[in-house]
């Protein structure tokens, strides 16, 4: 006897609603400490990763189980955009779609596993770079905002902010910067430093949008390196008490659904 053609459907519809349910439980059982993902976002040269660097450390000594994730470090993605920026040959599309290729397939092997572990997940730039970065190559925000889909939000963001000046002044100290970090790709200046404080200028303002909408914790990356660390972790104390996010309760679903692994 075959069953009617609308039960599969439905059979499926139940099974995305436990396995979402199943999410919830998990992340507010109050009975145990949720895992929490930490973002550290902000333009080169803003001292993000020395500060992340800091943070972990802290962490570790206060007795928490630390994972960091780090921008563009898929072993499945990073060798071929490696190869493709070598060459130049990349548009602004296809550096979009590489970059979230990227994130996606780190978000379901390093991100949410770790996070259903109860760990702690501090991200070295987040879905947010590519956001800044893509649209001051000129993509639409909503067009790039749908590569990430479903979305995951970190419970914590902090934004290093500084100047187009600082940023440039900090990178072109030690070195000349690369033809994609200097966004010459877009604004067809021959001379690296040059279009590299136009281009960065552009990833700033970005940056800024970004940090209104989204609900940024700005940290002045001017500020001495002693002085932001003891910020961000009274920022922190006060952060890892928020609730989890219902945003994330989709991309979580999926990946169980994909995984197996509420079971």
């Amino acid at each position: 006897m075959h069953e009617p053609p609308d039960e599969p459907m439905q059979r499926s519809r139940v099974d995305l609603r436990r396995i979402r349910q199943r999410a919830r439980e998990h992340f507010t059982d109050p009975s145990a400490r949720r895992g929490l993902l930490v973002a550290f976002e902000g333009p080169d040269g803003s001292g993000k990763t020395t500060q992340r660097k800091l943070f972990k450390t802290w962490l570790t000594a206060e007795g928490y189980d630390v994972v960091t994730t780090k921008w563009n470090s898929s072993d499945l993605i990073k060798p071929i955009i490696k190869s493709r920026k070598a060459v130049h040959s990349l548009s602004p599309e296809e550096f979009s779609l590489l970059h979230s290729a990227d994130f996606r397939h780190r978000v379901e092997q390093i991100i949410l596993p770790a996070l259903w572990q109860r760990r702690i997940v501090i991200a070295d730039r987040f879905l947010f770079t590519g956001l800044a970065r893509d649209v001051a190559r000129g993509l639409d925000l909503d067009w790039v905002l749908k590569l990430y889909e479903p979305l995951v939000w970190p419970d914590l963001v902090f934004y290093f902010s500084i100047s187009p000046a600082t940023s440039g002044r900090r990178i072109t100290a030690t070195r000349t910067p690369l033809f994609y970090e200097a966004g010459q790709d877009v604004t067809d200046v021959l001379d690296p430093v040059e279009s590299y404080q136009r281009f960065i200028t552009r990833v700033i303002r970005e940056y800024e949008s970004l940090a209104l909408i989204f609900k940024f914790i700005t940290v002045d990356a001017e500020r001495s390196i002693g002085e932001q660390h003891h910020h961000i972790r009274q920022l922190f104390r006060e952060g890892e008490r928020r609730p989890w996010s219902e945003w994330n309760v989709d991309a979580v679903a999926e990946w169980l659904r994909v995984t197996g692994s509420e079971v």
